[in-house]
């Protein structure tokens, strides 16, 4: 068997089959390209769901993990560390509020916003003691913890769970008359990606997020902005709620944040919203470590200069430019997105989403398909326009436009 073949075959002896990879195995990687243990390379066109936005092997990112790991890498939060304080104060000013509650992986930052909305609906709001309800929309993607995939419409992500955890509404994405039918004295908080990352890259209609934003604040219910996928520069801005001129009463970030060289995340809000938490009442032993907070410190500062934003909307640009040239012809029938991160629905005739992103494999460019017949194209944000339109060709090779 081949150096590919081999290490696939292990994998599949040793380890769950939870996911379905693509049948490339991947040895190392630069920039936008990706490298197997055939010595092939490929253009990475999903750059890690967006956790390597600048990304593999950002030397910026690289080299302020390696002055760390020679410092300190984890106290655990039963000790402080000289670079919480900084990592905690700039991310808040990323973000335009006051505080900062770190832990490690997306899912976790969700369950840590599900938690902190609960705890002040009940201390602050003033909701009967078990009642508080979450709304959240329907196609949604928060992560694969019992209580999250409790609100999930997904069946794959759902089916043979249950118990599920009640305390969750579900209600059409998009739709503003059913979020406020929805609404109630004990609602607490109404949670959503301001694009739909995982359900195929969905642009909500103009208004719907402006909308929410006024329903919430009406009805005294936070508004939390699952910015995970959306945020962070993928969308030509540092979050995707920018666009319409939104700001939530919290975002919740992770993925870029740990710029793809470690997990961080963190759910980011005021002090009034994050004050309801005292000591011992929620915590991660890893949430915060000295290597997490060195590497998104790097992260942010990067944020700051604009760069990487920029890039994203320019090409972007160019990006959905070049995909609406191929919608309607037959091969692609819809294209969604905003910035960087496109939903591309091919159709069905030529072969599924997964059919699509094996043609492509073989064609050196990788990306990941959603629902059927979808691909998700989201590049690292750093990727040249050449390398882009030399991964749109192989594109329209395989579609045979």
């Amino acid at each position: 068997m081949s150096a590919t073949e081999t290490a696939i075959a292990s994998a599949e002896a040793h380890s769950a089959h939870n996911y379905h990879p693509l049948p490339v195995v991947v040895a190392s990687a630069e920039g936008a390209w990706m490298t197997d243990v055939e010595g092939r390379r490929y253009l990475d066109l999903l750059a890690g769901y967006s956790a390597l936005n600048f990304g593999h092997g950002n030397r910026r990112l690289i080299d302020a993990a390696k002055a760390q790991l020679e410092r300190v890498t984890l106290t655990s939060r039963a000790f402080h560390h000289d670079r919480f304080a900084d990592f905690c104060t700039e991310l808040a000013a990323l973000c335009g509020m006051e505080m900062v509650l770190p832990m490690n992986t997306g899912a976790e930052a969700v369950e840590t916003a599900v938690k902190t909305a609960r705890k002040w609906g009940y201390r602050v709001k003033g909701v009967p003691d078990g009642m508080a309800k979450i709304i959240v929309a329907s196609d949604n993607f928060h992560g694969r913890t019992t209580t999250i995939i409790s609100f999930s419409t997904d069946p794959e992500a759902r089916a043979d769970y249950g118990p599920y955890t009640p305390g969750f509404e579900i209600v059409p994405y998009g739709d503003l008359t059913a979020l406020r039918e929805a609404m109630t004295e004990n609602t607490v908080a109404v949670l959503i990606e301001p694009i739909q990352g995982e359900a195929g890259v969905l642009v909500p209609p103009a208004g719907y997020l402006p909308g929410v934003r006024e329903l919430t604040r009406e009805r005294n219910v936070l508004f939390i902005a699952d910015e995970i996928q959306s945020g962070l520069g993928r969308t030509g801005k540092t979050f995707a709620l920018e666009h319409e001129g939104v700001v939530p009463d919290m975002y919740v970030l992770g993925k870029a944040l740990g710029g793809g060289v470690v997990p961080v995340s963190a759910v980011v809000s005021s002090a009034d919203i994050l004050g309801v938490f005292r000591p011992g009442e929620h915590g991660s032993t890893f949430g915060g470590n000295p290597l997490a907070c060195a590497v998104a410190l790097e992260v942010i500062a990067m944020l700051r200069t604009g760069e990487y934003q920029e890039r994203a909307a320019e090409l972007g640009d160019h990006l959905h430019r070049e995909l609406g040239l191929l919608a309607g012809g037959g091969a692609v029938e819809t294209v969604r997105g905003r910035g960087l991160w496109a939903g591309v629905d091919i159709a069905p005739a030529l072969g599924t989403g997964r059919q699509i992103s094996e043609r492509l494999m073989e064609e050196r460019v990788l990306v990941k398909d959603t629902h059927g017949s979808t691909i998700r194209i989201a590049p690292p944000l750093m990727i040249s326009k050449e390398d882009l339109d030399w991964g749109l060709d192989r594109l329209r090779t395989v579609l045979s436009v």
